[in-house]
């Protein structure tokens, strides 16, 4: 018999990683709440939930700030009755120098007395490796692909040790795929001897093949901590479903399409992003770029926007500030954070306006354009359709199962990503 309460809670460091974590979860059959922020209301509502996600906007917020709400989660969901706990961060370790990921484990750490969690970033569906402490994105190490000139989180170095420890108070332990496939009680050897030197640290499994997931988690499954990205959700959900001896739970109680138009809205500077809106273009959709400077001295603004949308009949219109990285250089000469702080804003004002027009499906692209989003429309728990890729389900607001929301990290995605949403969420 199971303790009350749920087998895992999530903290994830901002919208589409909490949604990306949750659709792996739920694909794997767990019955999964995503929430956007800090939880009000009561954990006697989390009753028949296997977990579930709270969705912060801590990537690239102040280390304090980024430490403080990740760990007021963390003690929520234990106090609800989280018997495990899964930091989640992005596939490619977004992150400076000096933080956010390793002040937020090494106080997680500290606070429930752990020796050491695992770091585990990888996702090979979507292209993310480890191999032999490498982190590959496309098998292009991390510090040589597009994320070298990611405008906030510029990636400088490939090797997963390197990254936590300059970050970090701690030091870490990798273990390759030979490691892995030694005995438990050898490797738990290395373990311990390593423990006697340190009294928290960090371990890096390789995790290139779709087999290595299942032995991490067959290894590390039980620590009271994880963290990493998405790509081991799978398993331990199968593997929490199997211990508890519950019936996969798939899909929703609501289907994907609804009735009304759409809006698309990007925020994200990735390659896949900028990819996507160009194939998009190319089909002869409906666009609006904004341009930072114009936004900025008012030559734009959300009526200018919208008099476009509205000129197309909020049908599937796409909206756009994502460019290339020398071009968000030369718009950053304002400040870095002025200029994001401003699209973010800028996005968020018109999906509260289209919303309020009667668009009932709102596509967005972009973690921090989907957190100030979702923030915008004033909805706090969802529950999960069916993804349009790996990583990118359907979400249906509690309050409002009319809404259809498809919130994706700007690196996931195929080529034709805004098409499929577009047609996935509609009815035909």
């Amino acid at each position: 018999m199971t303790k009350p309460g749920f087998a895992w809670g999530c903290v994830a460091d901002d919208f589409t990683g909490a949604s990306d974590a949750a659709s792996f979860w739920a694909d794997a059959g767990m019955r999964v709440l995503l929430v956007n922020g800090i939880p009000s209301f009561d954990a006697g509502q989390l009753q028949g939930y296997d977990g579930v996600v709270i969705a912060l906007k801590t990537r690239t917020a102040a280390t304090d700030q980024a430490v403080s709400e990740t760990l007021k989660s963390c003690r929520w969901l234990k106090a609800a009755g989280a018997r495990q706990l899964f930091i989640k961060y992005c596939s490619t370790f977004d992150s400076t120098p000096k933080g956010n990921i390793g002040p937020i484990l090494d106080a997680i750490m500290e606070e429930y007395e752990l020796p050491y969690t695992i770091l585990c970033p990888a996702l090979p569906i979507n292209g993310r490796t480890v191999k032999d402490g490498i982190l590959y994105v496309n098998n292009i190490p991390l510090s040589e692909s597009p994320m070298k000139n990611h405008p906030l989180t510029p990636m400088w170095d490939s090797r997963l040790k390197v990254l936590i420890e300059a970050q970090s108070k701690y030091p870490a332990l990798e273990l390759n795929s030979a490691a892995l496939e030694r005995p438990a009680e050898l490797l738990q050897e290395t373990v311990s001897c390593f423990n006697k030197l340190h009294k928290h640290f960090y371990l890096i499994p390789d995790y290139y093949l779709d087999a290595h997931a299942s032995k991490i988690a067959e290894l590390f499954g039980s620590l009271p901590v994880l963290s990493g990205g998405s790509g081991l959700m799978t398993c331990l959900a199968k593997r929490c479903l199997k211990q508890q001896n519950l019936p996969a739970h798939r899909g929703s109680a609501f289907p994907d399409g609804t009735k009304g138009g759409a809006l698309l809205l990007a925020g994200s500077c990735s390659t896949a992003t900028l990819d996507q809106i160009e194939d998009y273009k190319e089909k002869g959709n409906p666009w609006v770029q904004i341009h930072p400077e114009e936004w900025l001295n008012g030559r734009q603004t959300v009526e200018s926007v919208m008099k476009v949308i509205r000129s197309h009949d909020h049908e599937n219109v796409l909206v756009y500030s994502s460019a290339p990285a020398e071009d968000v250089r030369k718009a950053q000469e304002a400040g870095s954070a002025k200029v994001a702080t401003a699209l973010e804003q800028a996005m968020a004002s018109l999906a509260a306006q289209a919303r309020k027009e009667g668009t009932t499906r709102i596509i967005v692209a972009g973690g921090e354009t989907s957190g100030a989003v979702t923030k915008a429309l004033g909805f706090y728990s969802y529950t999960l359709g069916n993804s349009i890729a790996p990583g990118v389900p359907v979400l249906i607001p509690m309050d409002d199962p009319s809404l259809r929301l498809v919130l994706k990290s700007g690196n996931f995605g195929q080529t034709d990503f805004f098409t499929r949403a577009v047609e996935k969420t509609g009815i035909q």
